[in-house]
C-alpha cells in the first residue's frame, strides 16, 4: 500500500480564500460578493488588494445571488460566499431561477459544511445540500478533500463557463495531495490501487478512507481508493472500471446517504452493473452540537465506519 502522511492540518476555507486571492491577481474579470462572513470565508485578502471588486451584501443571501446572476451579464466571474447552508438551502429558489435556469456563470463557494461544523449544532450543519445542488440541470458540484486540492479547485472553476457549487469545511484537516496541483473537472483521482473493494470518497472523508484502508491493509485486504472531487460531473468510467475488478464498493461522504455522492453512484452501478454496495454517511438526520471529533463517531462517518462497512460488502460479495 502507497503510505499517504502529512506534515501539517489546514482548514479547506483558507484553501478558497488563497485560490480567490490568485485568481483576484490574474484575472481581472473576477469578482466576489460575501453575506457578512468575510472572516469565516477567509476573503480578506481578496479584499485588500481589490477593493473595488468585492460586494458586501450583508445578511441578504437571496439578493446575493441576483447580483451575482446580474454580473455575469457584464462578463464578470462571481464568487459568492457564505455558509453552505445558507449558499443553498436558504437561497434555493434564486439559485434554480436566476443562475441554474438561465446558466448563469455564477460560482456558489460555501463553507462550513456538514457535522465537521461542530458546536454551532443541527440548525447550521447542512447535510442535504450535495442533493440540492446536483438535482439542478447544468450546475457543477464540487467537493475538494483537503486545503491543496480546494486551492486548486477555485482556480479551475473560474475557467468554467457555467454554474458550479464548490463546498468546503471549517476544521483544521491533514493537508495530503500536492501543492500547485492542477484541477480536472469530473476526473475522479485514484489514490490506491486495490483488487478486493473500492472505496469512493469524497471531501474530508478521502482522508477517512485512506486511513482505513490502512487497517484493511493490515487484516490483509486489498483497497481501492478514489477521490470523487467532482460529484457532479461524475467520472462514471472511473468506478466502473474500478467495481469490474474489485466486485464491490463503499462510497463514504459528509453528507446525508439520501441524495448524496452514494445515491449517484447506486444509479450509476443498477444502470450499468449491479454491484454490492454499502454507505457511509448520516442516515436520514440532523446533527448536533459537539466536536467534529465526536460527531464524526456518533453518526458513523469516520475510519472504523468505512473499515466496517469494507467488511460487511465484501461479505455480501462472496455470499452472492
Amino acid at each position: 500500500m502507497k503510505e499517504y502522511t502529512y506534515t501539517e492540518k489546514k482548514d479547506t476555507r483558507s484553501g478558497f480564500g488563497d485560490g480567490l486571492t490568485e485568481l483576484g491577481r490574474n484575472n481581472s474579470d473576477v469578482v466576489a460578493l460575501c453575506a457578512d462572513l468575510v472572516g469565516s470565508l477567509k476573503m480578506q485578502d481578496f479584499i485588500d488588494e481589490n477593493p473595488e471588486r468585492f460586494f458586501q451584501v450583508g445578511i441578504a443571501e437571496a439578493n446575493m445571488m441576483g447580483i451575482a446572476a446580474g454580473l455575469t451579464i457584464g462578463g464578470k466571474i462571481p464568487f459568492t460566499g457564505t455558509f453552505a447552508n445558507f449558499s443553498t438551502g436558504r437561497v434555493y429558489d434564486q439559485i434554480r431561477q436566476s443562475i441554474a435556469y438561465s446558466h448563469k456563470n455564477v460560482k456558489i463557494c460555501a463553507s462550513h459544511a456538514g457535522l465537521t461544523l461542530g458546536e454551532d449544532g443541527a440548525t447550521h450543519q447542512i447535510l442535504e445540500d450535495i442533493g440540492l445542488m446536483k438535482m439542478l440541470p447544468g450546475m457543477v458540484v464540487i467537493n475538494p478533500c483537503d486545503y491543496n486540492q480546494t486551492k486548486a479547485a477555485t482556480i479551475a472553476i473560474a475557467d468554467y463557463k457555467g454554474p458550479v457549487y464548490l463546498r468546503f469545511g471549517r476544521p483544521k484537516i491533514p493537508v495530503f495531495t500536492p501543492e500547485n496541483q492542477t484541477f480536472e473537472i469530473g476526473k475522479a483521482i485514484h489514490f490506491q490501487e486495490g483488487k478486493d473493494v473500492t472505496i469512493v470518497a469524497t471531501g474530508h472523508m478521502v482522508w477517512e478512507a485512506l486511513e482505513a484502508t490502512k487497517e484493511l491493509t493490515s487484516q490483509g485486504i486489498s483497497v481501492e481508493v478514489i477521490n470523487i472531487h467532482t460529484i457532479k460531473p461524475l467520472d462514471e468510467n472511473a468506478i466502473l472500471k474500478s467495481v469490474e475488478k474489485t466486485g464491490c464498493i463503499v462510497t463514504a461522504e459528509e453528507h446525508n446517504i439520501y441524495g448524496g455522492l452514494g445515491e449517484s453512484v447506486a444509479r450509476l452501478l443498477s444502470s450499468n452493473t449491479p454491484t454490492p454496495q454499502e454507505f457511509v454517511g448520516t442516515n436520514d438526520t440532523f446533527g448536533e452540537s459537539g466536536t467534529p471529533e465526536q460527531l464524526m463517531v456518533k453518526y458513523r462517518i469516520d475510519k472504523t465506519a468505512i473499515v466496517n462497512a469494507a467488511k460487511k460488502v465484501i461479505r455480501r460479495k462472496k455470499s452472492n
